[in-house]
C-alpha cells in the first residue's frame, strides 16, 4: 500500500478543506501543549473529531428531520408502489413518478433532501479522513520535529538506496519514497518514512553504520516523537495487526488486547450509530424490498468493514473511527429526543414556509403547487379513508386493515369492498357504497 504521509492532498475542494482542518489540527496540539504540557496526538484526533461534528450539527438535524419525515411519507409512497406494480410502461410510470412527487410536495421535502445533504457533508468527511491520515503534512508541530533528521539523512551519500533498504528490511510497506527529478528521495517522503517508524525500528535506524555520525540526532528524535504517538502504550502510526501478531514472538499480551479493542470498538460503536439514525426506508419495506434489503445489507457490511480496515490501518485512524461514531451516538440521542418532541404538522409547515420564501424570490405565486400537491397526495389514499368510513358505520369489516404490507392493506380493503357489494337498499352500507363509487369516479377524473 503506498501511502504519502508528507504530502496534502491536491483534490479540489478537499484539499482545500483539509488544509483548513490542519489549522484546527495545529491549533489543538498547541494549545495542549501551552496550556496543560500535554503533547499527545491520540488525544489531539479525539479532540478534533469532537469539535468537527459539532461544527456539522445543523447538518446532522436537517438529514435526521428528513428521515423521520420519510418515515411518515414511507407508507403513502409504498401505497403508490403497490398500486402500479407489475406495471413497466411509461405512461404507467410516469404516474407513478407524478403521484410520488405529489407526496413529496405534500409534506415539503424534495425527494433528493438526504442527498443534498450527504453531498455537503462528503468532502467534508474526506478532508477530515486526510488529516488524521496525514498529520505530518497538516500538523506542522509534528512535521518540525523530524527537521534536524532529514536534513542530516538527505545529507548522506546514496541515502535514498540506504532507506529502500531499510524500509525492505523491515517490511515497512506503508511508506513509499517519492523521487525527485535528481532521483533522490524528497524531505516529505523522508518525514513519512521517520513518522511510521515503530519504537523498536527506531533502535534499528540508530544501528546502521552510515547513520552513525547523528545517533543521538535520531535518538532525540525518536524521543520527541514517541510520547506523541502513544495512546494507552500503543503507537498510533502503527498497525493494530502488528501488536497482534506480536503475542506469537513473546510480546506483551496487554498491547495485544489494547490493539484488539480499536477493531472491536470500531464495529461495535458504528453498529450502535446505525441503530440509532432513524431507518426511514426500512421501516415499512417489504422484505422483498430490493431497496430495504441493499440497505440492510450495506448496514451489515460497512462497520464489519471498518473493523477488518481496523487491523491494517495505523491506530490513529481507528481511534478517529470510534471516536466520530461515538459523537455522532450522542448527537442521534439529543437530536432524535429533540425531533421526537416536534409535532409532524409543524415540521410541515417549516417545510411549506421555505419552499414559499423560495417561490417568492422566484416570482411565483405561493402555495399554488403546494395546495394542489396536498389535494392531490389525499386522494392517493381514497381507499384508505373509503374504509375507514365504512369501518365506522360498523357495516363493513376492515378489522386488521391498518397491519401488514401496503399491498396486504390494500387486498384486505378490497375483500371489504367486496362483501359489502350486496347490501341491501337503503341501507347505511349501501349509501356509504354510493360514497365511495362517487370518491373512486372523481379520482378518475
Amino acid at each position: 500500500m503506498d501511502i504519502i504521509l508528507a504530502t496534502k492532498s491536491s483534490t479540489p475542494i478537499i484539499g482545500q478543506l483539509a488544509s483548513l482542518m490542519g489549522y484546527i489540527m495545529d491549533g489543538i496540539y498547541k494549545a495542549l501543549n501551552g496550556l496543560f504540557g500535554i503533547q499527545n496526538l491520540g488525544l489531539c484526533i479525539i479532540i478534533f473529531s469532537i469539535i468537527i461534528y459539532l461544527l456539522m450539527t445543523p447538518l446532522q438535524i436537517k438529514q435526521q428531520k428528513f428521515s423521520k419525515m420519510s418515515a411518515v411519507m414511507q407508507p403513502e409512497i409504498q401505497a403508490v408502489q403497490a398500486k402500479y406494480k407489475g406495471k413497466r410502461d411509461q405512461d404507467s410510470m410516469m404516474k407513478m413518478n407524478e403521484e410520488t412527487q405529489m407526496i413529496y410536495q405534500k409534506y415539503g421535502v424534495s425527494a433528493s433532501g438526504s442527498c443534498i445533504q450527504l453531498a455537503i457533508q462528503f468532502p467534508i468527511l474526506m478532508a477530515l479522513w486526510q488529516v488524521i491520515y496525514r498529520i505530518p503534512a497538516y500538523v506542522d508541530s509534528v512535521k518540525n520535529i523530524f527537521t534536524g533528521l532529514v536534513n542530516n539523512i538527505t545529507g548522506v551519500e546514496g541515502y535514498t538506496e540506504l532507506v529502500k533498504t531499510f524500509i525492505a528490511d523491515n517490511k515497512m510497506t506503508r511508506v513509499s519514497l517519492v523521487m525527485s527529478e535528481a532521483g533522490t528521495a524528497t524531505s516529505n517522503s523522508i518525514v513519512d518514512f521517520l513518522y511510521a517508524l515503530s519504537p523498536t525500528q527506531w533502535t534499528k535506524l540508530g544501528e546502521v553504520s552510515e547513520f552513525s555520525a547523528f545517533t543521538d540526532s535520531i535518538k532525540s528524535t525518536a524521543s520527541a516523537i514517541r510520547p506523541m504517538q502513544n495512546f494507552f502504550g500503543l503507537n498510533i502510526a502503527e498497525q493494530p495487526l502488528t501488536y497482534i501478531t506480536a503475542v506469537v514472538k513473546g510480546g506483551s499480551i496487554a498491547l495485544c488486547i489494547i490493539a484488539l479493542l480499536i477493531p472491536i470498538l470500531s464495529w461495535f460503536t458504528q453498529m450502535m450509530n446505525i441503530k440509532l439514525m432513524p431507518q426511514a426506508g426500512n421501516q415499512n419495506a417489504n422484505e422483498g424490498d430490493t431497496m430495504a434489503n441493499s440497505m440492510k445489507t450495506m448496514n451489515t457490511v460497512m462497520p464489519l468493514m471498518s473493523a477488518v480496515f481496523c487491523f491494517t490501518f495505523p491506530v490513529g485512524l481507528g481511534i478517529y473511527w470510534i471516536s466520530s461514531a461515538v459523537v455522532r451516538c450522542i448527537q442521534q440521542i439529543l437530536i432524535n429526543r429533540h425531533l421526537n418532541k416536534i409535532d409532524i404538522n409543524v415540521l410541515v409547515n417549516e417545510n411549506m414556509k421555505k419552499i414559499e420564501e423560495k417561490r417568492t424570490k422566484q416570482g411565483l405565486p405561493p402555495q399554488k403547487i403546494t395546495s394542489q400537491a396536498h389535494q392531490n397526495a389525499k386522494n392517493l389514499d381514497a381507499r384508505n379513508v373509503d374504509s375507514r368510513s365504512l369501518n365506522q358505520k360498523g357495516n363493513v369489516n376492515t378489522k386488521g386493515v391498518g397491519s401488514g404490507s401496503a399491498e396486504e392493506r390494500a387486498q384486505k380493503v378490497e375483500k371489504a369492498y367486496e362483501s359489502a357489494k350486496n347490501a341491501k337498499a337503503g341501507s347505511i352500507t349501501a349509501k356509504a357504497n354510493m360514497v365511495r363509487d362517487y370518491n373512486e369516479r372523481n379520482k378518475k377524473k
